[in-house]
């Protein structure tokens, strides 16, 4: 049976269409059969052969590749969503806190899908469900996190949250944002929530802009049901957002609910090492000095150890680890 590998690519940029183009000749020529989203395929001069899917088509696959920034393997999330194919990400964006490799390791990286040295790990999830008027009016589901906002600028959003059936604190403010440890890094870091290692099975909420002397970020069991009431008093209404590309319209009133998705994203490492090293190098961290637990200079003074020389410039915004 061929080997399908999905190449999802951000294809509004040149550099990631050369890019792309470049992944297609490496699978072929490493035995792979290389598949494009049909979408896509018309934005990448020369592949014309390759095969095409359906974005709902995905079965089958072995892997997708994804070219990008988190966004675009946010987007590779909600293809393989439900489904045992995992995903492996190239950081062609800004920081890339999901992406496993770098541009100038595609080769390698390419080599790791053929020979099938790379490791999977599972990815905790999120379903969320708007109840409003006694009646389920939409569900979706997240990676990163969820967040319920005010949906307008001018006026305060008015809310109770609640955890496990039983509340926790009422205020005004921007919203909350619920989390996977995945998302920690994202939304819910940008808010003052901690930073959670992606083994540990937890969720997070995080209140955005409370206006209020208690409202500290929690991280509950995996197993909790996390919630948030809309209240009526003020009239201002509220947009749930699910990864930042899925909204809802929610009604004052109305009551979200965040649990356990019963489905996780796998994500495949080609060198899976410490979370600690990711961290470090994705916000830039200052490490300079440490010595280790055999307490032996790995640097010279102000530089960081081996494997975390990759962090560069100052820390910036993130869309999950």
């Amino acid at each position: 049976m061929s080997r399908r590998v999905l190449v999802l690519a951000h294809t509004g940029r040149p550099a990631v269409v050369a890019t792309a183009q470049e992944v297609v000749r490496l699978l072929a020529a490493t035995g792979l059969h290389p598949v494009l989203l049909a979408d896509e395929a018309t934005d990448l001069p020369g592949c014309r052969a390759v095969e095409r899917v359906a974005p709902d088509a995905v079965e089958g696959l072995e892997l997708v590749l994804v070219l990008g920034g988190d966004g675009t393997v946010l987007r590779g999330a909600d293809l393989v969503h439900g489904t045992d194919v995992p995903l492996l990400g190239v950081d062609l964006g800004h920081v890339g806190f999901l992406a496993e490799t770098e541009p100038e390791d595609l080769e390698a990286t390419v080599r790791h899908v053929a020979e099938r040295t790379y490791a999977v790990e599972e990815r905790l999830t999120l379903a969320v469900e708007v109840h409003h008027e006694g009646a389920v009016t939409a569900r979706s589901w997240a990676l990163n996190d969820v967040s319920v906002e005010k949906g307008n600028r001018e006026q305060v959003l008015e809310v109770v949250t609640e955890v496990d059936g039983r509340p926790v604190s009422t205020f005004g403010g921007d919203g909350v944002v619920m989390s996977t440890p995945t998302g920690s890094t994202a939304y819910a870091f940008s808010a003052g929530g901690p930073v959670v290692w992606p083994g540990v099975a937890a969720l997070v909420m995080v209140p955005i802009a409370a206006h209020t002397l208690f409202a500290r970020p929690l991280v509950v069991s995996p197993e909790s049901v996390l919630a948030v009431e809309v209240l009526e008093r003020n009239g201002t209404p509220a947009v749930l957002w699910c990864d930042g590309r899925r909204s809802i319209a929610v009604p004052p009133g109305a009551r979200v609910e965040v649990r356990r998705g019963p489905h996780p994203v796998r994500l495949a490492r080609c060198a899976p090492g410490p979370f600690t090293d990711r961290l470090v190098a994705k916000f830039g961290l200052a490490v300079g000095g440490w010595r280790g637990p055999d307490e032996t200079p790995d640097a010279t003074p102000g530089e960081a150890p081996p494997g975390l020389r990759a962090a560069a410039g100052a820390p910036r915004p993130v869309a999950g680890g």
